[in-house]
């Protein structure tokens, strides 16, 4: 972002003088007993404590329904974030707290117990042995909801044209994400505020909606678009699953997008949007059928997109596509917690259900399964204890779990012993 240094000293005072920062806080004091203090303990063990610590007597029949396809992968991109962050970085499960060197011994301790191709029982032993495991309190009767998200691949070109008339935006020159723990320790581990400098009022303010920027006719002069689309709807979809692959027409070449940033403002879904308008039920609620809904009624297409006020911005990149702690996301190895309440990187087992590759059927013909996943992502709708998004890959297996994914079951954190 290119601002001047005197930007900087008006935006730390007008927020030091006005109350903003205080109702801020006081929205999310409820977070509070989610995170530690540094000691060797964390928050007291509570109901509302998203992971719970179990017995080894309760703990679940530990398989991998994939045979560990892809898992040391994700671990190995695991062990690249946990050495690169300080040694001494705190992650808390449940009522105890481990550092960033104690994660990094039981991502190998587990590598090694793979390596050594365990039979289930021992698998079970070895694990009961080495490992503590924490259970998700989940939200809907103790389970987790399951859904999923992947990399979708639309066509475009580098330039707009009669065809590609949408623009994927880079992240805006006029966008500010405000740190407050610059300002004093006792606001550390809040969020960024993004905002915008008003050029009238010289006030701090949220940045633009997504109706707001869809309605700025020179927008583009803000955030250089980084590619064009054919359609409004793949736009949308692209900033629903965070990242993507663009085919050039003009080139037949593929261009790597992905996340760069967000206008900070709510996620809301319009799936639920067009369920409370009884424009599509609850049963038949897919990607799919959000897409066919809005191909077939473009007039209300700015009410329905427009109800969700967030928007994301991209940049071009190689590789990936990269969670929120920027490293590669693994098919069927990566999912995205809520990152204020789980342990980034962590180890994690699941329970759900995910359809026949060879055979792709409606949800009640899921077959169940068990995965280990590694917890590398987040996002805007995934929110709370009870909520987890499985990163399903590229093409038709990857859009077809993704768009209709939306199962309970169980989820585990597994941390080595001390």
């Amino acid at each position: 972002m290119r601002f001047n240094c005197p930007w900087k000293k008006f935006v730390v005072s007008w927020f030091i003088a006005s109350g903003f920062i205080i109702c801020g806080l006081i929205l999310m004091g409820g977070m509070a007993s989610f995170f530690g203090c540094g000691s060797s303990k964390g928050p007291k063990e509570t109901p509302q404590t998203p992971l719970i610590k179990i017995l080894p007597q309760n703990y679940p029949q530990f398989s991998d329904s994939h045979s560990f396809e892809g898992l040391n992968h994700s671990i190995d991109q695991s062990l690249v974030y946990f050495k690169r962050v300080p040694l001494s970085r705190k992650y808390t499960y449940g009522k105890d707290i481990f550092d960033a060197g104690h994660m990094i011994r039981s991502m190998e301790v587990f590598q090694a117990l793979l390596a050594k191709n365990p039979s289930p029982g021992e698998l079970n032993n070895s694990i009961k042995e080495l490992f503590l495991v924490y259970k998700s309190v989940g939200s809907d009767k103790g389970r987790v909801l399951f859904t999923g998200y992947y990399e979708p691949t639309y066509r475009g070109s580098l330039e707009p044209d009669t065809t590609h008339v949408f623009p994927v935006y880079s992240k805006p020159e006029d966008l500010v994400q405000i740190d407050l723990s610059l300002f004093s320790d006792k606001y550390k581990g809040h969020k960024r505020l993004t905002a915008r400098v008003n050029s009238e009022t010289r006030r701090v303010v949220p940045y633009y909606s997504r109706k707001e920027i869809n309605g700025i006719a020179d927008f583009m002069e803000r955030a250089t678009p980084v590619v064009w689309l054919e359609s409004r709807v793949d736009r949308f979809f692209l900033e629903i699953q965070g990242s993507g692959r663009v085919i050039l027409d003009d080139q037949e070449e593929e261009l790597r997008v992905h996340y760069a940033g967000s206008n900070g403002n709510a996620y809301r879904s319009v799936g639920r949007y067009l369920i409370k308008k009884n424009e599509i039920a609850k049963a038949d609620m897919s990607m799919q059928a959000i897409r066919k809904w809005l191909e077939n009624n473009p007039h209300r297409m700015d009410e329905v997109l427009h109800h969700n006020e967030s928007f994301v911005f991209f940049k071009t990149e190689e590789g990936g596509p990269f969670g929120s702690i920027n490293v590669e996301v693994t098919p069927l190895r990566s999912i995205a917690t809520d990152q204020k309440i789980f342990p980034n990187g962590g180890l994690c087992f699941a329970q759900t259900a995910l359809p026949d590759p060879h055979r792709l059927e409606p949800l009640e013909q899921w077959e169940k399964v068990s995965l280990f996943v590694l917890n590398q992502d987040t996002g805007g709708a995934i929110r709370g204890p009870g909520r987890a998004d499985l990163f399903c890959g590229n093409g038709s297996y990857a859009e077809f779990t993704a768009g209709h994914m939306n199962n309970p079951g169980q989820l585990y954190f597994l941390v080595l012993k001390p």
